[in-house]
């Protein structure tokens, strides 16, 4: 008769049969996705929802993978929301969002003044969603300031008031810049009481894709699950911020409250003349999203 097992050796035994069943994932996940075009963000933000993927995956800007799912050159891209808002041409895969409810640290407006004295804010083109966000937010202060494109990311000249988001804007956050810094989640959080949601996977309208559904569900499942694997494993910044970020700042699911935070963002893109709005995609997702009050 077998000794029993130690405490020691049980953990072993754990250790090794929890990484034999994520590595058992991993592999059921590789080329999973063909037939289909899937798109995605470079962005850390972004990691965890492509967790197994990444090798089938096409990797740009959210600007430049909204212009190919107009062309249709993807048949499913992580995208800004507002692409399935401002195009009447997607589905919107239900559960998954790249979201946060207070301070996000990857959106933020750097100013140099006061916010209220901002006449032209320059935006990084890489999301329309950001934007629009800092576009109703000071709508709904009265401040309506000229937009343009931010011509790149050189801190040392950087605008006196500029939009960045992604990595460029965490890299600015944790440079202790000159510049003063506001977060638009924090911003969101606080005027709303909601969650905001940035990102959706906008799918190509009218082609069979539940097999499609069924992987971007699973690979999300995977990363999260997988999270201290990430956490640990990524190279970007250090430890301490990677795991803080992801863990706390950001989030990925779409819920009742994310999806009530979307519906204000709609009510405030109408109320500011921000449009035409295409709302089909966001009342078609599996909640009552009746007026907020």
């Amino acid at each position: 008769m077998a000794p029993p097992e130690t405490a020691e050796e049980a953990a072993h035994r754990f250790e090794r049969e929890e990484r034999a069943s994520k590595l058992q994932r991993e592999s059921k996940l590789e080329q999973s996705l063909a037939p289909f075009r899937v798109g995605s963000v470079r962005y850390l933000n972004a990691v965890p929802l492509t967790r197994g993927l990444e090798e089938e995956v096409l990797f740009a800007t959210p600007a430049k993978l909204a212009e190919m799912l107009q062309r249709d050159e993807l048949d499913a891209a992580l995208v800004s929301v507002t692409e399935v808002l401002f195009h009447d041409r997607y589905e919107v895969l239900d559960g998954i969002a790249i979201a946060s409810l207070g301070e996000v640290m990857s959106v933020v407006l750097a100013h140099r003044g006061p916010i209220e004295e901002a006449k032209v804010i320059y935006c990084d083109t890489a999301s329309l969603t950001s934007v629009q966000l800092l576009r109703v937010l000071l709508a709904e202060r009265g401040l309506k300031p000229e937009f343009k494109p931010l011509p790149g990311y050189d801190f040392a000249n950087l605008p006196d008031y500029a939009l960045l988001i992604g990595d460029p804007a965490l890299d600015l956050v944790r440079s202790k810049p000159e510049h003063g810094i506001w977060d638009l989640g924090e911003a969101w959080s606080e005027a709303m009481k909601l969650p905001f949601v940035y990102a959706v996977w906008a799918l190509r309208r009218g082609i069979e894709n539940s097999a499609l559904r069924r992987q971007l569900r699973e690979a999300r499942d995977f990363g999260l699950d997988t999270l201290d694997h990430i956490v640990r494993s990524r190279t970007e910044y250090d430890l301490d911020f990677r795991q803080d970020y992801l863990g706390w700042h950001i989030h990925y699911h779409l819920g009742a409250d994310e999806k009530r935070g979307l519906k204000k963002f709609i009510e405030l893109l109408h109320k500011h003349g921000c449009g035409p709005i295409f709302e089909t995609p966001v009342r078609r997702l599996s909640v009552d999203l009746s007026p907020t009050q």
